[in-house]
């Protein structure tokens, strides 16, 4: 067990010389460049000041050598992966790393023996990096959880969906979550420059001029993401040819090629879809077109089900345009038929006049909000009995027991005259619609 523990620690002394010449040359001959100008110290870490700045906790924490469970949660591209290998060159503590995608049960359970020994042995501890934690299951969350109590395992955990769906109660209460946000313009334009500039690691040695707007279109194309911006720019530099100085000048056109398209971050079954689709259902709510478009446009370019816009919008028709409009219903409920029908790229023509439709309409949600209220008073009265008039005597038992007396049949009387109550006893009078629109043209609500 010494002889394994000892090819551990020299294991993890390379990994920590990160710097030295003969590995430089090795990185830079193999790896892609998103993974060559990682910065392996704090000093050289690009944006999140909010949480890695000077005297913020996680910097302290990481200066010190006295990490805890940390649970990094950010977009693609915005340094979670990085924080993980600088603590991994600081720390003292074995450090481990496995992803989430290609690890299973059996992996953990190595992990976690080799943990117990190597404390028993050395008081060492172990830090584990597991990237795209969101991807474990619960049986696998379950397992884990244990050794991270008593402290045998620090965990370090990278997502990209939002910990509070994806990860385990009681793990996420033993982890502080730091959230990293998209890199903005200055930050990716100079992780992009420094790529540039550096001979050893970097792209110096071939000599790059990159023409301003096309500079300026990979840092916008990236939308955020430093990985996408570094691949694009080595895809470019790498497809341009040298002139007879042996300078690469790279043109818009190039660099667009590169990008092939924006990175656009929107994944169907995680947060960010929630994300959009709430501000759509918002920007129609808030009768804004323009707004609603924009996000129903967000979602068409990312591939989204047109079938479930179309639902959301079938929804929206009755929750939100309501009583004051209730023909919207009938338009939503037409548009969702047209995009069953027809499909993209043509239903978006559907789509985006249903949105106009239902953005500019009138509001009124009182028979949600008075579905809403009487649901409460449902969940609190399940067992009131119906009132005896509003019964159907269909026996004569039930007529003996007054089933369906004194009900007034509405057609037969006035409506001031036929008043009767229709709501059990211990509800009596209570109101649950109440129109807030009355500028409404189909109905006189009251």
């Amino acid at each position: 067990m010494r002889k394994k523990e000892k090819s551990m620690r020299i294991s993890k002394k390379q990994k920590k010389d990160l710097f030295d010449d003969k590995l430089v040359k090795e990185l830079a001959s193999e790896s892609p460049l998103a993974d060559r100008i990682r910065p392996g110290r704090l000093e050289d870490f690009v944006g999140q000041e909010e949480i890695i700045g000077k005297g913020k906790i996680l910097r302290r924490a990481i200066e010190n050598d006295e990490v805890f469970s940390i649970i990094f949660w950010g977009p693609p591209g915005s340094g979670k992966t990085t924080l993980a290998r600088i603590i991994a060159n600081i720390t003292k503590s074995y450090f481990e790393d496995m992803s989430a995608v290609s690890s299973g049960l059996a992996d953990l359970r190595r992990v976690v023996k080799e943990a117990i020994e190597r404390r028993k042995l050395h008081n060492e501890r172990t830090i584990l990096f597991v990237d795209e934690i969101h991807r474990w299951n619960k049986a696998q969350q379950d397992a884990f959880l244990p050794y991270v109590e008593k402290g045998i395992i620090t965990l370090i955990g990278a997502t990209t969906e939002n910990p509070s769906f994806e990860v385990i109660a009681p793990l996420l209460s033993r982890s502080r979550v730091f959230v990293l946000k998209r890199h903005g313009v200055p930050e990716i334009s100079q992780i992009l420059k420094r790529a540039l500039k550096d001979t050893k690691i970097g792209l110096g040695s071939y000599k790059v001029v990159i023409l301003p707007k096309a500079l300026d279109t990979l840092i916008l194309g990236a939308n955020g993401d430093a990985r996408t911006a570094l691949n694009a720019l080595e895809i470019a530099v790498k497809a341009t040819k040298s002139d007879n100085k042996g300078i690469k000048h790279l043109d818009l056109k190039t660099v667009e090629d590169a990008l092939q398209h924006k990175a656009l971050q929107y994944d169907k079954k995680g947060e960010e879809h929630y994300n959009v689709i709430s501000a759509f259902i918002k920007s129609m709510r808030g009768s804004n077109p323009d707004g609603a478009l924009y996000w129903l446009n967000r979602m068409v370019e990312a591939g989204e089900d047109p079938e479930f816009i179309a639902r959301r919008m079938v929804i929206f028709a009755s929750e939100d345009v309501g009583m004051a409009d209730p023909i919207a219903l009938q338009v939503a409920l037409d548009v969702f038929n047209a995009v069953k029908l027809i499909g993209y790229p043509e239903c978006q023509i559907n789509l985006a006049h249903g949105v106009v439709y239902l953005s500019k309409a009138p509001k009124d949600n009182s028979a949600y909000v008075g579905l809403l209220n009487a649901k409460k008073d449902v969940k609190e009265t399940m067992n009131e009995p119906v009132p005896l008039h509003l019964r159907n005597a269909v026996t004569d038992l039930m007529k003996d027991l007054k089933y369906g007396k004194d009900y007034k049949y509405s057609h037969d009387y006035s409506e001031e005259e036929g008043h009767q109550e229709y709501l059990p006893n211990k509800l009596k009078g209570k109101k649950y619609f109440s129109p807030k629109n009355s500028k409404s043209q189909f109905l006189n609500l009251k």
